[in-house]
């Protein structure tokens, strides 16, 4: 299985970005499908997450009406989008995705539920 996220880079205070993630490799399509991120000293830290079919979604409190993500489950490579709207510079840090071996997940903001990793991508934003 492989995850690959793009779309980090830098931005200004109160900009936007898309976060993709090409999923391949097994059936994502069937999965949860969650965002992390991390900042260097700290732990990994739950963003959002999304059931298999893209009928329930998961925010953390502090990107609730900000961040939005989505799920496109073609084949056979599934995407995974994290629109980041209203960015903040305590967005900083390296997003990653990950995938569930559950269809979805009752405790999403759990690292142990996720069973495979992508390599990250940076975002930055400037005061």
């Amino acid at each position: 299985a492989r995850l690959v996220e793009s779309g980090g880079g830098l931005v200004q205070a109160g900009g936007s970005l898309r976060l993709s993630c090409a999923a391949s490799g097994r059936s994502f399509s069937k999965y949860a499908l969650a965002w992390f991120r991390q900042v260097p000293g700290k732990e990994r830290e739950f963003v959002a997450a999304i059931s298999d079919s893209g009928s329930s979604t998961y925010y953390e409190d502090n990107v609730k009406g900000r961040f939005t993500i989505s799920r496109d489950n073609a084949k056979p490579t599934v995407y995974l989008y994290l629109q980041m709207d209203n960015l903040k510079p305590e967005d900083t840090a390296v997003y990653y995705c990950a995938a569930s071996l559950l269809p979805t997940t009752r405790t999403p903001a759990v690292k142990g539920e996720y069973d495979d990793w992508g390599q990250g991508t940076q975002v930055t934003v400037s005061s």
